[in-house]
């Protein structure tokens, strides 16, 4: 698994929308809320079986997805009856990782952390012992307050130590909002604040970074380079997928890790064939992307 995210060529399929985000992704998909009213089980069951007919779908294979982020209910449950990090890996080839965080906090000075994670540990040994090989972990910047910003990759840092020494690769997510007015500036400080921090690390410590795609090309590149980080990828942020692609293109060794551009035009309603195609071109052209 090091080795394929170290080295592969292709991308990461985000498909870890948690219980904030699940009724959102349900409605793109064509499930409407009618469909489970109030009942989160119901929901959730629903979610696994679009992340279920993704996986299995012959279009969703290792040679153009090196990883997959789950959601921590879907690492819980089986895939065509085996565990869904073990279908990942042994059937499709895909690195399995989970989400970690449990939300973000309420916004001030411009950034939102991330709420606390009382029971970190025990998800980590759950999906230490199901065979996940990393985790991932969200806040979001919307101003380029240096203070702020700084909280933010503590934070990452903090939790990111701990996902280490659990013996998983952390992927932290300061994620910069691309609609912020100071997006570049805010950039700019994310990157001098991940830097220090990264030379801060262990000799024998890694960890990966998920970014917005930056203003300026190639801006990402010092990190990519960095001898502490194992991969850089990048969020779709709310673009669309040829806009994401196209910007993604611009900057070289930086690799998608899209959710909404993955799965935006995949339909509860479509055929296995149609639903097939639409996820083959989706995954085609990300890849595509993420290789130039």
């Amino acid at each position: 698994m090091l080795d394929k995210m170290a080295l592969g060529r292709g991308f990461i399929a985000a498909l870890d929308q948690s219980g904030g985000s699940t009724p959102q992704a349900l409605g793109q998909y064509g499930v409407p809320a009618e469909a489970y009213a109030d009942d989160d089980e119901r929901m959730f069951d629903l979610v696994h079986r679009m992340r279920s007919r993704i996986i299995i779908s012959p279009a969703f294979a290792g040679d153009k997805i090196l990883g997959a982020i789950l959601f921590e209910d879907t690492m819980d449950r089986d895939i065509a009856g085996v565990p869904s990090a073990d279908y990942l890996w042994k059937t499709k080839g895909v690195v399995p990782f989970v989400k970690v965080d449990k939300g973000l906090a309420d916004e001030a000075d411009g950034v939102q952390l991330m709420k606390p994670m009382p029971d970190l540990a025990a998800l980590l040994d759950r999906a230490r012992e199901g065979g996940v090989f990393g985790t991932k972990m969200r806040s979001v910047i919307r101003s380029a307050d240096v203070s702020a910003i700084e909280r933010v990759i503590a934070q990452q840092f903090e939790v990111g130590h701990k996902i280490s020494d659990a013996g998983l690769v952390p992927i932290l997510e300061p994620e910069v909002d691309i609609h912020s007015p100071v997006k570049q500036a805010a950039e700019e400080l994310v990157r001098t604040s991940l830097l220090g921090h990264l030379d801060d690390l262990p000799d024998d410590s890694q960890v990966m970074l998920k970014l917005s795609i930056p203003s300026v090309d190639g801006f990402y590149t010092p990190l990519i380079e960095h001898p502490r980080v194992l991969r850089v990828v990048a969020l779709s942020g709310g673009y669309s997928r040829d806009e994401a692609n196209e910007r993604l293109t611009r900057n070289p060794a930086l690799i998608a890790s899209f959710s909404r551009a993955l799965i935006g035009d995949l339909s509860a309603d479509q055929s296995d064939e149609e639903f097939d195609a639409a996820l083959r071109t989706a995954v085609d052209t990300i890849h595509a992307a993420s290789i130039t």
